[in-house]
């Protein structure tokens, strides 16, 4: 089978969760993994995986699947970094979602979704570890399923809601506000993408969080 993966960042850091998947199954598949669409060669499965991009229909009529992997349970949550943001409103469980991409984005079929829990000490790289988890499972169950499953249409008695655009500024603490009212700001900020900060006295000061043991 062949397979193209689009991950804009290579930053990123579900890239080397991608990479151990892509080095299991190379055998098998023809895989590629790409930042652009420009670079995408067609084939029979595409998987837009953490995509800045929106990806036209000339280009998925090139697969015979192209799927999206969106971190909430659509249509709830659709739109920018849903995770953080649920987390950031104290959410303990995280649900991902395989669907088709469409022109209008994350409305496509459901072909999958999966529920799973967020321990509420979970700091960042554990969070990620977690979700990228179960992203990879849902690139196996695709790959594995994709000649039988049968997409459902999202759910209809609910009201979509969506999510801005996350920027470095909204991982901005309060210097008057306490640490139990942002630890969960504090715990989904990465530190070397979007680090956690606060401003006082004229200058900004970074902040990190990690366990200490114990």
């Amino acid at each position: 089978m062949k397979i193209s993966i689009l991950c804009s960042d290579p930053m990123h850091p579900i890239n080397d969760y991608l990479d151990r998947w892509i080095a299991n199954n190379q055998i098998d598949h023809d895989i590629e993994l790409v930042r652009h669409t420009a670079s995408l060669r067609g084939g029979d499965l595409l998987f837009l995986v953490s995509c800045c991009e929106i990806v036209g229909a000339d280009v998925r009529e090139e697969y015979r699947w192209a799927l999206v992997i969106h971190a909430s349970p659509l249509p709830l949550g659709r739109g920018w970094s849903p995770h953080v943001w649920a987390l950031i409103e104290g959410a303990e469980t995280l649900t991902l979602s395989l669907i088709e991409a469409e022109d209008k984005v994350d409305t496509g079929r459901v072909w999958r979704q999966i529920t799973f829990p967020v321990a509420r000490h979970a700091l960042w790289q554990e969070i990620n570890h977690e979700l990228f988890t179960k992203e990879i499972e849902l690139i196996d169950f695709a790959v594995k399923n994709c000649m039988t499953v049968e997409p459902e249409e999202q759910c209809q008695d609910r009201e979509p809601t969506y999510y801005r655009r996350r920027t470095p500024e909204d991982s901005e603490l309060d210097p008057s506000a306490s640490i139990a009212q942002q630890f969960n700001l504090m715990r989904v900020c990465d530190p070397q993408r979007y680090p956690a900060f606060v401003r006082m006295y004229g200058h900004k000061y970074l902040i990190k969080i990690e366990k200490a043991d114990d």
